[in-house]
């Protein structure tokens, strides 16, 4: 059978990502092309005799990071030297004795193998700095653990499979496009793309819109970037739960109604634009509660400054808005099912699946014309200039009181979503897959 591995880097984060959701989402539907999956993690703990061992590191629990003294410090400068010279992966089969973590984590990646070597990610990255190159990696290989027939990077990383084809998936160029929205150094992001760009057989991307900037910007010609969109894949279990429970919970929880509130969710950052969406939410005069989902991530002040304010200074606007750093997943979508609209007019976004999985979950949408979002939502959205607050307070304020509209964007909503299928996505996969080479 062949198989694929995908690297572990977001997998393995305490909370989830957007690129964890991907990677999880590709290991799923790999599967289902009939294709052995792996993955390929960086754990801190050395590597053990014992297979159990050797799996619980790759779940541990993250500990605080500690000072390094000057043994420590010179045992890391050595290991970023050596790096540069090529890492090995060892075998580690599930043993079906450790437990997972579910909550935030997702539980056990669908994989029928994993693969680690230590700390491969974090010194990879500083080689990376130091040396301008990316990593050489082989997998310990036998006959019983053969090394994977291609490795699929879910993100552009400091590193190379020696000996396979190698994929690397770009999910934006963000840095590059809007680089007052992040704090990426931008030469060493730029000499990172450049070094995946040379090293890559393959460049997947998630929309049109990144594959022509990864075409333009980096010099990449057309035939070796592949476009396979996203899927929307929810857990059924929670797409069927009856409207009765998931009201009741949402006014037990949160005193909430069904769709009653607006919501707005993901990491506070500028690109995201929490700053306009809470200028025109106030502006827009709606009694309609605003629900915030998301922790503080990077450039954040000019995003919250507004918003701090009202809080501090209190009154009616301040009992309006209700702001949590973190939602478990499963209340999360109950979130989503419960909104009388979704509120994500980002600045610019290389796919946007807050905006697929809420149509798919039945939620109107008011979104905007920043990077990729016009090609998810297609028509099934209210589509606003993000930089322009007058425009999204109407925009929030026709969601508000326009009942037909609202329905009409729930029913359009629906039929988008349904091009961004599980199986829709599977062909995009075997597309890519065969021109590297892989037998499907």
């Amino acid at each position: 059978m062949t198989s694929i591995c995908i690297d572990g880097f977001n997998l393995a984060l305490s909370r989830g990502t957007g690129i964890a959701t991907y990677g999880r989402n590709l290991l799923t539907n790999a599967q289902v092309l009939g294709l052995e999956t792996q993955v390929l993690y960086g754990p801190l703990a050395a590597r053990s005799q014992n297979n159990v061992l050797n799996e619980t590191a790759l779940v541990d629990a993250e500990r605080p990071p500690q000072k390094l003294n000057r043994k420590a410090k010179a045992r890391r400068l050595r290991g970023t030297l050596m790096t540069r010279f090529g890492r090995s992966a060892h075998s580690i089969i599930p043993s079906g004795e450790v437990i997972w973590p579910s909550r935030s984590g997702g539980g056990k990646p669908t994989a029928d193998r994993f693969w680690a070597a230590q700390n491969l990610f974090a010194l990879a990255n500083r080689s990376m700095s130091a040396y301008g190159k990316s990593t050489p990696l082989t997998f310990d290989a036998s006959t019983d653990t053969p090394a994977p027939d291609v490795m699929h990077w879910t993100a552009p990383l400091p590193l190379h499979a020696k000996g396979l084809p190698n994929i690397y998936t770009l999910h934006d160029l963000i840095p590059l496009r809007l680089p007052h929205t992040t704090l990426d150094n931008k030469d060493t992001f730029m000499a990172l793309c450049r070094e995946v760009v040379r090293r890559a057989d393959h460049i997947a991307v998630v929309s049109e819109t990144t594959r022509q900037d990864v075409i333009r910007i980096l010099g990449v010609p057309e035939d070796r970037v592949t476009n396979t969109y996203q899927a929307v894949s929810l857990p059924a279990a929670l797409m069927q739960r009856s409207q009765e429970d998931v009201t009741t919970e949402l006014e037990g929880v949160f005193n909430l109604g069904w769709k009653d509130y607006f919501l707005h969710f993901g990491a506070i950052e500028p690109k995201k634009n929490l700053g306009r969406i809470v200028e025109a939410y106030l502006a827009s005069g709606s009694k309609t509660p605003l629900v915030l989902i998301g922790g503080k991530a990077w450039l954040d002040e000019g995003e919250t400054a507004l918003l701090n304010q009202v809080k501090r200074d209190g009154g009616p606007s301040a009992d309006r808005i209700r702001q949590y750093e973190y939602m478990p997943f499963s209340m999360l979508i109950s979130l989503i099912r419960g909104a009388k609209a979704t509120l994500f007019p980002s600045l610019y976004e290389g796919f946007g699946l807050p905006v697929l999985e809420s149509m798919a979950l039945s939620t109107a949408v008011l979104t905007s014309t920043g990077g990729a979002l016009p090609e998810v939502a297609g028509d099934a959205a209210v589509i606003v200039d993000p930089y322009d607050v007058q425009t999204i307070t109407r925009g929030i304020r026709s969601l508000d009181q326009d009942d037909a509209m609202r329905e009409a964007m729930v029913e359009r909503g629906l039929s988008q979503a349904s091009l961004f299928t599980p199986e829709a996505y599977q062909e995009r996969l075997r597309s890519l897959y065969r021109k590297t080479g892989v037998n499907l």
